[in-house]
C-alpha cells in the first residue's frame, strides 16, 4: 500500500500528476487544492496517497495536507460518494468551508459543487456532520476555551472542523481565545469562526 511519494515532478495539470520516484513514473490523481500548492515541473515534490485497487486498475489519489487526505478518505465512506465525488468536492470549495457548510447545515453550498443533487448534499450533511464530530474520539473530548455558553456548541463544531484539517488543538484553541476576544458574539458563527481561525493558523 502506498501512502507518501517523494520525487521530481515530471508532468502536472489541474487533475493529475507524474512523479518520477527513482526513475519510475507514478499517475497520480489529484484535487484542484493539492495542484495550486505544487512546485513548477522539475523540481522534488511529496504527495500523501490514498491507494485504491480495483480489479482493473491501482489508482493513487495524492494530497498535499493530511487534512485534504483525511477529508477524502472521511468522504468516501459516505453513501453513494466514490473517489470521483471527493475529488470534486475537494475541486470546488476550501475544506474549511465545506466543513463549514457541513456544520451550518447549509444545503446550497454544498448543492453548488458539480455532480451534488439536493439528495446527495442531505446525505453529505448528514453522514459528515457525524464523521467530523467523531474527530474527537481519538483527539479526546472537546473542552471549549472560556466563552460565553451560547457560544460553547459553536466553539466546539469550530474546534471539530479545524482538526479534521490537521491543525493541533492547543493552537486552535489559541486563536479561539484570541477571536472570541476581540468580534462581537452576533459575529461569532461557525463560518467566520473558521475563517478567521484559519487566518490566524496559517499566518
Amino acid at each position: 500500500m502506498i501512502a507518501r511519494l517523494k520525487g521530481i515532478l515530471i508532468d502536472s495539470s489541474f487533475s493529475e500528476v507524474i512523479l518520477d520516484v527513482n526513475g519510475v513514473g507514478y499517475l497520480v490523481l489529484i484535487p484542484l487544492s493539492t495542484f495550486d500548492a505544487l512546485p513548477q515541473p522539475g523540481n522534488e515534490a511529496v504527495l500523501l496517497v490514498n491507494t485504491q485497487v480495483r480489479e482493473d486498475a491501482i489508482c493513487l489519489y495524492g494530497f498535499a495536507t493530511a487534512g485534504e487526505k483525511n477529508l477524502f478518505e472521511q468522504l468516501m465512506t459516505v453513501n453513494g460518494v466514490g473517489a470521483k465525488l471527493a475529488l470534486a468536492i475537494l475541486s470546488s470549495m476550501p475544506p474549511a468551508a465545506f466543513c463549514a457548510a457541513i456544520m451550518s447545515n447549509d444545503v446550497n453550498i454544498i448543492k453548488t459543487i458539480p455532480g451534488v443533487g439536493k439528495k446527495t448534499a442531505e446525505r453529505l450533511i448528514l453522514e459528515m456532520r457525524d464523521k467530523i464530530n467523531k474527530l474527537e474520539i481519538a483527539a479526546g473530548p472537546i473542552v471549549t476555551p472560556d466563552v460565553p455558553a451560547s457560544l460553547k456548541d459553536t466553539v466546539a463544531d469550530t474546534i471539530r472542523a479545524l482538526e479534521g484539517l490537521g491543525f493541533k488543538r492547543d493552537r486552535i484553541t489559541r486563536a479561539i481565545n484570541e477571536l472570541t476576544a476581540e468580534m462581537p458574539e452576533k459575529d461569532c458563527t461557525l463560518e467566520n469562526l473558521i475563517r478567521n481561525a484559519l487566518r490566524l493558523l496559517n499566518s
